[in-house]
């Protein structure tokens, strides 16, 4: 990889001084200049960013599903108003998905369990029904980075299945094995609670812990990852449970969809000591394009004005909001207009919180990149789980991103291994050192 294309001139104040803060500052400069020398022109820069974005593997490792999308007569062939459908990932030039198997947090006992799993299979079975009863034509399920270009050469879209929250396992370890066997392919050990495997970032507000990290279950669901070939998601789980994790692990690990908590000091970011332990384990981080997550001033906004502005404007719409518990003695019919009603009043929030932009989402890539290095450093949306930013906002703005990092002075070669290169090659360690786990059993 030659740095020395990563333009130091575009990066804010705290990249440069991270850079020269790391020894590694260079003094040259890239200008974007087109053949012969001459200074490019919008319209030609434009022009070598969208032929980038044709040739690279752009690939998303973060979109939540609706498993009321995934049915013979509303599914992604259509144009729904959900962030991915196929039409958007045409039209926005992004090839691959991860789609997600995510199951809330509930109660750890058997009747929690038993309805986790019941909804993880759920998801399972509709993103399997989109790749090969719905639409075999157009998108396709890959399992290995193999079966990323092999599909991809075909025109086809790829989807790939990530599993977030690994509440739905129970206490039945061989459900590990099930979940890879249905195409799993990374798994995350919480989620906004504490799972029976791990803590989540979620205690972090009010240092209020089950485990200190990870249970005695969650430490064996490690190692069963590590020999099944499963990516060890670290996204949501808590500080020391990260930790653990990372000191545990035979392989890399991925952050399927969190940025730089230097730069936006929310919890679900990682600070600079995670990290470090990130790259020194070879994984990778994949930058989110969550408002919150890269915009310091939106996070702000949310934490402070966010319930006062819900009640605001849910008392101007006469309309009651309810705790969780309040909403479960709903019927289904109610909890769907609740739902409606919920999502008009956030929209309104969202609405009045600043932007966060693309620019914001590569500030952010270009600080981990200067930081870790940009072998590991990847890309997610979390789209239809509360993702997308001003510029990239559902899967049809793809280009936007591609177009930001060229600006930057990234190169093709760079680019491709943001979009992807550096998630497969994640991936293929992964599969490789339980291979090898395997054959030494």
């Amino acid at each position: 990889m030659n740095r020395s294309t990563f333009p130091k001139l575009a990066l804010p104040f705290w990249a440069a001084l991270l850079l020269s803060a790391c020894g590694e500052a260079e003094q040259t400069t890239t200008a974007v200049s087109s053949q012969g020398g001459a200074i490019e022109t919008e319209a030609q820069l434009i022009a070598r960013a969208r032929s980038i974005h044709a040739r690279v593997i752009t690939l998303d490792t973060h979109a939540d599903i609706n498993t009321e999308n995934f049915t013979d007569d509303r599914n992604y062939t259509q144009d729904l108003d959900t962030q991915v459908t196929l039409p958007k990932m045409e039209a926005g030039g992004l090839d691959v998905a991860w789609f997600i198997v995510y199951t809330g947090q509930g109660t750890l006992d058997a009747e929690g369990y038993a309805a986790a799993y019941a909804n993880a299979i759920d998801k399972f079975e509709a993103i399997h029904r989109l790749a090969e009863e719905i639409a075999p034509e157009r998108i396709e399920i890959a399992y290995t980075s193999d079966d990323v270009r092999r599909i991809s050469l075909t025109g086809k879209k790829v989807a790939m299945i990530g599993i977030e929250n690994a509440y739905p396992v129970g206490l039945d370890m061989s459900r590990i094995e099930d979940f890879h066997a249905r195409g799993g392919r990374y798994l995350s050990l919480a989620h906004n609670g504490h799972s029976q495997f791990s803590d989540s970032n979620t205690g972090e507000n009010n240092n209020d812990y089950l485990h200190n990290g990870l249970s005695e279950i969650g430490r064996q669901a490690i190692v069963e990852m590590n020999r099944l070939g499963i990516m060890i998601d670290i996204s949501h789980p808590s500080r020391d449970s990260i930790m653990q994790t990372l000191e545990l692990s035979r392989a890399p690990v991925v952050a399927s969809h969190s940025s730089a908590r230097t730069l936006t000091n929310h919890t679900r970011n990682l600070d600079n000591e995670m990290l470090l332990a990130l790259r020194d384990n070879g994984g990778v981080v994949q930058t989110v394009a969550f408002g919150s997550y890269i915009n310091e001033e939106r996070r702000v906004f949310q934490a402070e004005r966010s319930s006062e502005l819900r009640q605001e404007f849910a008392d101007e719409m006469n309309f009651s909001l309810l705790e969780p518990d309040q909403v479960a003695t709903l019927s289904s019919t109610e909890q769907a207009a609740y739902r409606e009603q919920m999502s008009r009043i956030i929209s309104r929030v969202n609405a009045a919180a600043p932007a966060a932009t693309v620019a914001d989402f590569v500030d952010h890539i270009d600080y981990l990149v200067a930081l870790i290095g940009l072998e590991h450093v990847g890309i997610s949306s979390d789209f239809d789980g509360g993702g997308g930013i001003d510029g990239w906002n559902n899967a049809a703005e793809t280009f936007n991103v591609t177009l930001e990092l060229v600006r930057r002075g990234y190169s093709e070669e760079e680019i491709g291994m943001l979009w992807s290169g550096n998630l497969l090659r994640v991936l293929d360690d992964v599969q490789r050192i339980a291979a090898e786990i395997q054959a030494q059993a």
